[in-house]
């Protein structure tokens, strides 16, 4: 296992993980100057250390792929969302292997550990309170997209106070995509399945947060290429320093 410095400018490989995060506190304080304390920082390596260890799937970008279907994530499908989550999903990207799409319904939150951050994102799958989609190619999860609605959102708590109620609009908030499935489509497929299911779940718009300054790398996409929300018709409905709120009714 191993743990990279936020700052990119140390690693540190190992078998165990307690020393890792000392190693990275240690280099942190020499190195740094960041107002988290000793136990967040330690929390966050202990956290990319495992998920260094757990996300094991391939990384390697696919020439090709077969047909993408994709299913809402009901309870018959968590164990597939979770299986996507411990393995495929970060396996390039160990820092973002405890998120599991959280991050949306809580904002910025101290670090916690990534079982927590699982256990409470499968918990809020079952009671309905989180809804997505997963993209499959050939029987596998390849993708996904947290398709909540914006109500359930502390991350975009406030937008656009004079437009439509927060519980009338799903917000497309993530897609997650393992890399062999990576500029495949599997984001539009997901995308599309979110607008034509929309009117179904009572809502009356459809809205994403592409961000304002995009660059050419998959991790920076995760909320999705501006040209794609455009391409289904989606417009600017509020600009911010970081993103765009772009939406459509359904």
């Amino acid at each position: 296992m191993w743990v990279e410095c936020f700052e990119k400018d140390a690693r540190f490989d190992g078998d165990a993980v307690e020393p890792l995060a000392e190693g990275l506190l240690a280099h942190v304080r020499a190195q740094h100057d960041v107002p988290y304390p000793d136990d967040e920082i330690r929390l966050w390596a202990r956290n990319f250390a495992e998920a260094s260890s757990r996300e094991v799937g391939p990384t390697e970008r696919l020439p090709s792929i077969g047909t993408i279907e994709v299913h809402p994530v009901t309870e018959e499908r968590i164990d597939d969302w979770l299986r996507f989550f411990d393995r495929d999903a970060f396996p390039d990207n160990p820092d973002w292997g405890s998120c599991y799409c959280l991050h949306p319904h809580t904002g910025d939150v101290p670090e916690r550990p990534w079982r927590d951050v699982r256990a409470e994102m499968a918990e809020r799958l079952r009671s309905g309170a989180t809804l997505g989609y997963l993209a499959y190619v050939d029987g596998r999860p390849a993708g996904w997209v947290n398709a909540s609605y914006r109500s359930t959102y502390a991350k975009y708590d406030g937008i656009d106070p004079d437009g439509p109620a927060a519980d009338t609009v799903v917000g497309v908030s993530c897609f997650v995509i393992a890399p062999p499935y990576r500029r495949h489509g599997v984001s539009s497929a997901l995308l599309d399945r979110v607008i034509e299911d929309g009117g179904s779940r009572g809502a009356r718009f459809v809205e994403g947060y592409p961000r304002s300054a995009e660059r050419d790398d998959d991790a920076s996409s995760f909320c999705g290429p501006r040209a794609m929300f455009e391409q289904r018709g989606f417009s600017p409905a509020e600009e911010h320093d970081r993103f765009t709120v772009v939406r459509r009714p359904v």
